[in-house]
């Protein structure tokens, strides 16, 4: 079933559930927020490592 349908009722599988998918969903955005800002501000400063 999904959430938006009549008959989702919130008990504790689903908290516990969703609870770590957007824990671990949160973790991998931070990661590649910070790999492109970190890849912006390189290339912005010139001080990237050359190949």
């Amino acid at each position: 079933m999904f959430p938006f349908s009549f008959e989702w009722v919130w008990d504790m599988g689903h908290m516990v559930f969703f609870g770590g998918f957007w824990y671990a969903i949160g973790i991998l955005s931070a990661g590649m927020t910070y790999c492109i800002v970190k890849a912006v501000l390189n290339t912005m400063n010139d001080s990237g490592e050359s190949h």
